[in-house]
């Protein structure tokens, strides 16, 4: 027989398969020799105690019968090398990905283009920035095949479970190569350096189904007619006639809003957050998390998630990357914007996360009136590209700061709170270097007094957070996209355009790889049972 069980067990115990099938076998009052096997349906961890930290284990056990390995997602990927139908995906991040597998599946061939590089090929461009702080505007940690997530962290939680079907997500993952951990975990993550293999992965089943991968498709042009997409062209003149458009952009894809601006295809600003990104010891955090002085070998490094009202105006924590490093995200020349990402083990000496401050229209207005009162275009409410104008100044600003080739302006955590300029700055993860600078001369005055209350919010919270051991490095400004692509909530095609589906991060519809995923696949099954 096969049986659910919920144990609740030390790191130890919880890391011994041993431990744990004797454990179940006292659970079900049966001999040890008749559990013939188990797997993990869900775990967690309980560090609530400051006595002991405990693994949360929901099992699926086996019971005198032969144990049989958790079932896979029966998924029938169709060749479409010849289907009558196809569409045409711009960006091969998760969305991208994901609705094109979907399509697969469908019957409808897509064709993903693609402005920056394959997987492989954006390493060399990421070396260039993280050395000499040189920015390829088309490969980056933006931009190219994967989208931000393949080489910034690949962190796979999301609350966005009325989106789709998360375990849809993850599972198709574990079947292109991620760890079997990412099926059960209540915080799976793959880790920058496994990604590229999982994303070249689905790149193949994608080409061996007959669908199009092209890569330095940069798209500069749609071709409209009787309200719809009839082409898209790319910078370097090709032309691709599309019977519908997936638009998966991401969030940093500042040209395609200028373009849809442009063009008078309806967009609106989307008020999003801004902040810095602050890193501490990892074993700083550890001790505070798990109440130890040296972390249980069996634990993973630990992490956090905080968020506080500050002045009515919400300050949380932002992808926190546990053994993680700050990298160096800026996608044009003459900007500093800062991320993090983390190894599949985690192992690095510090903890970072972003640390941000919600912004709404009116801040972008308040602060360009005080910066730039002759620059009435960037004042106007009614501007959708009002607050993607005010993430780039900030950017600039910090940029200039940092004093050029992507060296950051950062200060010890404690004197951000005391406006002080840090004397000194402690060892750090940014490989372009930091430099000290009092931020309350950079970041707009209310996102440093929020970030100031939220830091000594923090410190209460967690005893020893607020700390000068911890740099905050500005600028983490990458949250979200600063604009929203409308579409019709019955069918998500746009309002205006009726074969364009906006899609994912850069449309402002999810937060991260998972969701992401699931937006594109919902797109692409709206997107074919338009094309029937």
């Amino acid at each position: 027989m096969q049986k659910d069980i919920s144990l609740k067990l030390t790191p130890s115990e919880a890391a011994n398969s041993e431990s744990i099938k004797t454990y179940i076998a006292q659970s079900l009052g049966v001999p040890v020799h008749s559990i013939t096997g188990f797997y993990r349906s869900k775990e967690s961890i309980d560090a609530r105690s400051s006595k002991q930290v405990w693994i949360n284990l929901s099992l699926k056990a086996f019971v005198d019968e032969p144990y049989i390995d958790r079932p896979l997602l029966n998924i029938h990927f169709r060749d479409v090398t010849n289907a009558p139908k196809n569409v045409i995906i711009v960006g091969a991040g998760p969305a991208g990905l994901f609705a094109a597998l979907q399509l697969i599946e469908l019957g409808i061939k897509p064709i993903i283009l693609e402005r920056g590089k394959d997987v492989r090929a954006r390493r060399r461009d990421l070396a260039a920035l993280n050395r000499e702080g040189i920015v390829n505007p088309e490969s980056n940690y933006c931009f190219g095949e994967g989208g931000a997530g393949t080489y910034s962290d690949g962190k796979l939680y999301t609350r966005s479970s009325k989106r789709g079907d998360i375990n849809r997500i993850l599972s198709i993952l574990y079947q292109f190569g991620a760890e079997e951990n990412v099926l059960y975990e209540a915080h799976p993550h793959i880790g920058t350096n496994k990604l590229p293999h999982i994303i070249t992965a689905i790149r193949k089943q994608i080409l061996d189904c007959g669908g199009v991968f092209l890569f330095e498709k940069k798209v500069s042009d749609f071709i409209l007619e009787n309200d719809k997409i009839k082409s898209v062209e790319t910078a370097d003149g090709n032309k691709f006639d599309a019977d519908a458009v997936i638009l998966a952009t991401g969030h940093s894809a500042r040209d395609i809003f200028e373009l849809l601006y442009q063009k008078n295809i309806l967009i609106e600003a989307k008020p999003f957050a801004i902040g810095v990104r602050i890193e501490h010891p990892q074993s700083l955090i550890d001790s505070i998390q798990y109440h130890c002085t040296v972390r249980d070998e069996n634990l993973p490094p630990a992490s956090y998630g905080l968020v506080e009202q500050v002045n009515e105006r919400g300050v949380f924590s932002f992808c926190m990357c546990p053994g993680g490093i700050i990298a160096p995200a800026a996608t044009s020349p003459g900007e500093l914007v800062v991320n993090g990402w983390s190894p599949s083990k985690r192992n690095n000496p510090f903890a970072n996360s972003g640390m941000v401050v919600q912004v709404a229209l009116k801040d972008a207005i308040d602060y360009f009136k005080k910066k730039n009162p002759d620059v009435a275009s960037f004042q106007d409410e009614k501007n959708p590209l009002l607050l993607m104008h005010f993430q780039s100044a900030i950017e600039q600003a910090c940029f200039s700061a940092g004093g050029g080739k992507l060296v950051a302006p950062a200060q010890r955590m404690v004197d951000f709170t005391n406006n002080k300029t840090s004397s000194n700055l402690p060892s750090n993860s940014y490989l372009p270097g930091i430099h000290s600078t009092n931020l309350s001369e950079i970041l707009p005055a209310f996102i440093h007094k929020s970030l100031q209350g939220g830091f000594k919010a923090f410190g209460k919270k967690m005893h020893g957070y607020l700390s000068n051991e911890a740099v905050a490095v500005a600028t983490e400004s990458r949250t979200s996209s600063p604009v929203r692509i409308p579409r019709n909530a019955d069918t998500l095609a746009h309002p205006q355009i009726k074969n364009l589906f906006p899609c994912g991060e850069g449309a402002g519809y999810a937060g991260g790889i998972v969701s992401a995923a699931m937006d594109g696949e919902k797109c692409a099954q709206f997107c074919a049972h338009q094309l029937k």
